[in-house]
């Protein structure tokens, strides 16, 4: 059966931590390990623009041996109707691996289902698991470890929001989320957060309340207030989301060697403070670069699965 990368849980937390391994040791040795060599090509479709999801992915099956083949969806036929089944069915024809950055959860789990391929979610308007993934590896590198640690994320309940309740659960995280009234996550990624986390000793919670999420938590999280697709909201969540900046007062309530993270590109002065994304506390930077070991190290696994 072809394994595929489409949310966080897709995973169990035995194989999450085994891919997070393998990222610390591609990180020390950028090239210990070539298993798309042939060349295989990987499809990476883009539906959404990208800095960080387009270079890791290309950088990262380079070093892996492979090739890949970026697609802007607007030049080929999906920007002119094509179904996402019609497209799984021709790619996996064509490549060893699709990737995917798109809007609604519904076209990557269509793509899935018609592909005889693995297919990655690159990031969907319902989660960023790529990123959490990178996240998780950038937490455990300055902490130490990932059990028992608490996150709290301020901003809005979105896909990263999403994913780190998931990701943060199968790790054994403690995952707080402060977000506007109205602005929640969705209930079902809570309840499945908190599920999974009777296993592992983790789970999640929604709060209202920015200050109460920020007390003595480890990791501090960000996200922008407005996400592709939703500019002409830009204005009006300002206003609702201001109390819900990461700023000096979220940092100083935090435990004393807390680790800032935003998943980048950040607005400063708005969803975080420019002293507090620059600051000594700051690893948002090695979360980027964190994408391309922890990519590699999940396309590694899910071709060794097939």
């Amino acid at each position: 059966m072809t394994r595929h990368f489409l949310v966080d849980d897709d995973l169990t937390p035995a194989e999450q931590e085994a891919i997070l391994d393998e990222a610390d040791r591609m990180k020390k040795d950028p090239y210990s390990a070539r298993p798309l060599a042939g060349p295989q090509s990987v499809a990476v479709i883009f539906e959404k623009p990208s800095t960080r999801t387009r270079l890791s992915f290309d950088a990262g099956i380079a070093e892996l041996g492979g090739h890949s083949i970026i697609i802007d969806a607007r030049s080929t036929q999906l920007g002119r109707g094509e179904t996402v089944e019609d497209t799984a069915r021709v790619l996996s024809r064509y490549v060893s691996m699709i990737v995917i950055r798109t809007f609604g959860q519904e076209r990557i789990e269509g793509l899935a289902a018609a592909s005889d391929v693995p297919v990655v979610n690159a990031l969907t308007d319902y989660a960023h698991p790529c990123q959490a993934l990178a996240d998780l590896q950038t937490i455990r590198e300055k902490k130490g470890t990932l059990a028992g640690l608490t996150m709290a994320y301020l901003g809005d309940g979105n896909n990263m929001a999403h994913s780190l309740l998931l990701a943060g659960a199968l790790a054994g995280m403690h995952v707080r989320v402060a977000s506007p009234p109205g602005f929640e996550p969705i209930e079902q990624v809570v309840r499945r957060a908190n599920e999974i986390g009777a296993h592992t000793g983790g789970g999640g919670i929604v709060t209202n309340d920015p200050v109460q999420a920020t007390q003595g938590v480890d990791v501090l999280y960000t996200d922008v207030w407005a996400s592709m697709g939703q500019e002409n909201e830009a204005e009006g969540r300002t206003l609702v989301f201001k109390p819900y900046q990461l700023d000096e007062r979220a940092v100083e309530s935090a435990a004393n060697d807390v680790i800032v993270m935003h998943c980048l590109p950040a607005h400063r002065g708005e969803e975080v403070g420019a002293s507090v994304i620059d600051g000594p506390h700051s690893v948002v930077f090695d979360q980027a670069e964190n994408r391309l070991h922890a990519q590699k190290a999940l396309m590694a696994f899910l071709v060794g699965e097939q």
